[in-house]
């Protein structure tokens, strides 16, 4: 697409190029504009003899207009060639020496691996939730800061959509044998209610109730877990490591990441086209 772009660009830089170079072009330009113009604008009751020496005439000035084009190009082709390399050298120079972008703190793992255990885990095995961790994670000081929503929290897997519980339950695995990383279901399934009073409130969600996929049990939210505790801090390497291993497992797996949103909410992921057949069909039911 971005080789396209370039060509197209020449090929608009060329053009206008020839037009600023040469005066004669221009003038020619403006006539014929104006001639096509002024033909469209004519009468119907026009006769064809005079429809045939008009297109007689307007070849002859075509074919005058290639001769002086050509005779123009010969004389200016040192101009044509410098504003070709103009135009050419800066898009090649930076596709050739572009390098790939890395966010800070994120070393941009191989997941190749990884995104072959997750093809093969959603066609096999059915996968089943692991053990809940104990109660009290979810209402330390910390939790509480960062997301006081989760002590209240349904956390029940068998309420969420069966397809999204084996996507993120590979993600899970993957990211437990291969990396070292537990992640913890800290929500699921969240009533309207529940959606309403959190929307009113303005500091978790952005969504009314019925506009989040939260409703129909087709997103959840996860963080990982260390030391016994969930872990928030993006300034914290190890758990921006970790979000972002997880969001890119979860885009392999089809999945909507919160963290590629403007806000960044790194621990959401949802399955977006379901969630909107969802959200339609309740429009359209009543």
């Amino acid at each position: 697409m971005i080789v396209l772009w370039i060509a197209l660009g020449f090929v608009v830089a060329c053009v206008v190029t020839w037009l600023l170079v040469f005066p004669e072009a221009r003038e020619r330009l403006a006539a014929m504009v104006g001639g096509a113009w002024r033909a469209l604008a004519g009468k119907a009751a026009v006769g064809g003899g005079r429809v045939a020496r008009r297109v007689g005439a307007s070849g002859r000035v075509v074919r005058t207009g290639g001769s002086g084009l050509a005779a123009g190009l010969r004389r200016h082709r040192v101009v044509l060639v410098v504003a070709a390399l103009l135009v050419c050298v800066p898009p090649v120079l930076i596709l050739g020496l572009r390098q790939k972008v890395v966010l800070e703190g994120f070393a941009g793992e191989d997941l190749s691996v990884s995104r072959s255990t997750i093809a093969v885990l959603m066609r096999g095995e059915r996968l089943v939730p692991p053990p809940a961790p104990p109660p009290e994670v979810f209402t330390t000081a910390e939790a509480r800061r960062a997301m006081p929503e989760i002590a209240t929290a349904d956390r029940r897997w068998e309420r969420l959509d069966p397809d999204l519980q084996q996507r993120v339950l590979a993600i899970y695995r993957v990211l437990a044998q291969e990396h070292g990383i537990r992640m913890v279901l800290v929500q699921g399934y969240r009533s309207p209610e529940r959606q309403e009073e959190l929307y009113r409130e303005g500091k978790v969600t952005r969504a009314a109730a019925w506009q989040s996929c939260h409703q129909y049990g087709l997103a959840l939210d996860s963080a990982p877990m260390r030391e016994g505790k969930l872990q928030w801090d993006m300034e914290d390497p190890w758990t921006r490591r970790a979000y972002f291993l997880y969001g890119e497992l979860a885009q392999e797996a089809g999945l909507v990441w919160g963290g590629s949103w403007s806000w960044g909410d790194f621990g959401h992921v949802e399955v977006r086209q379901a969630c909107l057949n969802a959200r339609e069909a309740r429009r359209r039911a009543g």
